[in-house]
Order: C-alpha cells, then structure tokens, then sequence
C-alpha cells in the first residue's frame, strides 16, 4: 500500500478531487491581495501634536520630550523617534513583532493623558495618534489643480470632501490632503505701529482672541413665544477684520488694518504642491491592510467621474502617481513566464515519449498543483506578489520533473509486459517514499 495507491484504485474520486482542488484555488486566487510584496505589519504608532507659531527647539523640548519620557515607560517598545517642525511634533514608536497593536495603542493613549499636565496649557488641542505601517506607502496620489479657484478653496474641497468619500472607498485605509494647507486669515503685525500707539503684540493676540467666536447667544422670550438668536461672531474673512477696534487713543479708535496687513492666504505659507506647472493639491491614499491594490486603484478611478460632481466647478483631478501600473506590469509578466514554462514543459514531455496519455498526465497535474496552492496562500494569509509568483514558477519545474519520472518509471514496466493497473501500482509505489512492499501482496 503507497500513498497515491488510493487515487490510482479510485479514478472518480480522484477526478472530483481535483476538480474540488482546482474549484477552490481559483476562488481563492480571485480574494487574494495583490502587492508588490509580501504583506508584512510592523506594529508601528504614530503620534502627532501641533502648537502654532513654536519653533521646532520650543516644540522639541516643550511637547516631544513629556511625551517621550511617557512613552518610554510602554513595555515592548524597540525603536522610538521624533520630529520637531515649526508648529508641530510628531513621533514615531515601533514596538516588537509580538506586541499586540490594540493592546499598544491602549497604552499610547494612556500616556498622553498622564502627560497631559506637563504639556503647554495653550495646545490647541491633545496630541492624537493613529496606526501606520512603515513598510507600506501610497497607492494612488492625484492632484487637484485649477485655473479659476484660489488654492485654499482647492485645499478646502479635496480634505473636506474628497479625502471623506474617497476614505468610504472598498479597500481605502488613510487619505491625507497635501501640497497645501487649510484657508486662514494672516495678520502681519507692524511693531513699529503698535509701539506709536502705546500698544504691544500680545494686546493684539487677546484681542484678535476674543474677537471671533462662537458662542451661544440665548434667546428672548415673552408669555406664549421663544425667539432663539441664531447669528455667530466668527470672522471668515479679511475684509472682516480690517475695521475692528483694537483700541482708543486722544478719543479716535486704533482699528486693526492701521497696524498691520491683513490678507486672505493659508494656516502654512511653506506647503506648496506643483503638477505640470501649476500650483496643485496631492491626495495621499493609502490601502487598508490586506487589500487588493489593484482592485482599490480601480475602484478610485470608476469613483473620480462622480467625486468631480461633488466638488466646485473648475478643479481638475489628475492622476499623479499609480502604484497598481507597476504592480500589474510585474504580475503579468510573471503569470506570462509561468504559462509558458508549463507549456513547454508539457511540449517536452511529449516530444520525448510521444504518447498523448502520458502526456496529458502533467499537463493536468501541474495546473492543478499551482492552482491549489492558492488555496494554501489563502488560508495562511498570504499575498499574491512577486516573490510568491517566483516560487510558483520555480515550483513548475519540480512538479513536472516528479510526474516526469513517475510517468517514466510506469511506461517501463508497460513496456515489459504489465498491465496498466499493476504498472501504475508498481510505479509509483517504487517512486514513493514510504517504505517499499509489493502492490499485489
């Protein structure tokens, strides 16, 4: 008894078998994530935190350092980094392989609310972080451009409207809006101006301050009706700020256009982004992990014609960058290699014993190999990418060279006088590797 002496006995079972296996692994190819690489997380949080007009020393040693010295109290942590720009901070905590990413998310949060009593009183808001996997990068970048919208509006539409729908995309992690940045009103301050007045910058700051808010105005009521005040104090414009009254002096108001200039421009004037020349907007997509890049990509192109509807008239969306061309280049070229290597393979085998059965024999087995493999890769989690169609491809040779030899072995004691059910009993059973007893005893 061998072990394919089961397959040989039974002929329709085997054929359902294989016609189970080949059913299942092409299910299975059809759900398999398709990357460049294999799909590897590393457990990494990114934490983030912003106090505008600081510098990166004052960011540094007034927001990262609290928050690392918080951090490095989290047990499993293996490398720890952090960035100070101008106004922001941002830092890097990869933690190992076993860690659990919840559990480590847990215990960020956990420290940035005890660090939270050491951190400057004026943030604008807590520090935030999220889950990023440093091995991974953008999918798909377009860029918004256009020649009748200002460039903060054009900011304002790709991550108020376009980041949220495009995130609601089937296979879409994390969608970030740069190249820009959000619409703001700039006052620039003459000191010179404010010291003929007797006034200095920090009156202007708790001025400007208390000046535009939000706050609720109640309601006036009589005996049988409520009337709510439903107006707002924000100031959204320039021309709104331009005739406040910062103060008076000699009976006359020092208005805040007297002392400074004041434009309609953007929160941070050093983030610029270009596409053919022209100032642009990039969405930065990324993928869900485990996604199928290519199926993503697709599903944000069909989704452009409709997210240009939602959008003001007058901005264009072009693509940028597209990783699935790539991607597919390579996929194709390498499902291409593996159907030619069968196919002369199968050519081989029958210019050698010029017989249709045996021949047909490897040209069913190796199919069906490679194709129940998906299944295999489906079931442990892996991805369809270069390296796993390299191994399929390098497998082909050893699966033809096995069925070669046992085809071989069988047709020599076919041609001694056997008949088939012995000669392929024998066989294979001298082929196998359990250990040799006579298929007929």
């Amino acid at each position: 008894m061998s072990l394919s002496s089961p397959f040989i006995r039974r002929p329709v079972g085997t054929s359902l078998l294989t016609a189970a296996v080949t059913l299942a692994g092409a299910l299975a190819y059809i759900y398999l994530p398709v990357s460049p690489l294999p799909q590897i997380d590393f457990p990494t949080i990114s934490v983030s935190a912003s106090l505008p007009g600081a510098s990166p020393e004052t960011m540094a040693s007034a927001v990262a350092t609290p928050l690392e010295r918080q951090f490095g109290r989290i047990a499993g942590i293996t490398e720890m980094s952090s960035t100070s720009y101008l106004g922001s901070t941002s830092i890097t905590i990869q933690f190992d392989l076993s860690r659990n990413i919840n559990a480590a998310a847990r215990d960020v949060q956990a420290a940035i609310n005890a660090a939270a009593g050491q951190l400057p009183t004026n943030l604008p808001s807590k520090p935030t972080y999220r889950l990023v996997n440093p091995a991974d990068s953008a999918i798909l970048i377009p860029a918004l451009t256009s020649d009748v919208r200002p460039k903060p509006e054009v900011y304002d539409a790709a991550n108020s409207i376009l980041a949220q729908k495009v995130a609601q995309i089937d296979g879409v992690g994390q969608v970030f809006a740069g190249g820009g940045s959000p619409p703001a009103v700039r006052i620039e301050v003459n000191p010179t101006e404010l010291n003929n007045w007797g006034l200095g910058l920090d009156d202007v700051r708790t001025f400007i301050g208390t000046a535009t808010v939000n706050r609720p105005k109640g309601s006036i009521a009589q005996d049988a009706q409520s009337y709510f005040v439903g107006t707002t104090d924000q100031l959204l414009k320039a021309k709104d700020y331009r005739p406040l009254i910062i103060a008076y002096r000699n009976g006359a108001p020092v208005r805040l256009g007297d002392v400074s200039h004041i434009t309609d421009s953007v929160e941070d004037v050093r983030a610029a982004g270009l596409y053919d020349g022209k100032p642009s907007v990039l969405l930065i997509i990324f993928r869900q992990p485990g996604a199928n890049i290519i199926e993503t990509v697709d599903r944000i192109r069909d989704a452009i014609p409709q997210l240009k509807t939602e959008i003001p008239a007058g901005i264009d969306i072009h693509v940028v960058v597209d990783r699935s061309s790539t991607i597919r280049a390579s996929v194709k070229d390498v499902e291409m290699t593996m159907i030619l290597s069968i196919g002369l393979v199968i050519l081989v085998v029958f210019l050698f014993l010029r017989n249709g059965r045996a021949t047909f024999i490897p040209s069913v087995a190796v199919p069906v190999s490679l194709i129940g493999t998906f299944g295999v890769m489906y079931l442990c989690g892996y991805s369809v990418d270069n390296l796993s169609l390299m191994g399929l491809t390098i497998s082909t040779g050893f699966v033809v060279d096995d069925a070669i030899v046992v085809i071989e072995n069988i047709n020599r004691h076919l041609e001694a006088g056997m008949r088939p059910m012995q000669a392929a009993l024998l066989g294979a059973r001298e082929i196998g590797w359990l250990p040799y007893s006579s298929p007929f005893s």
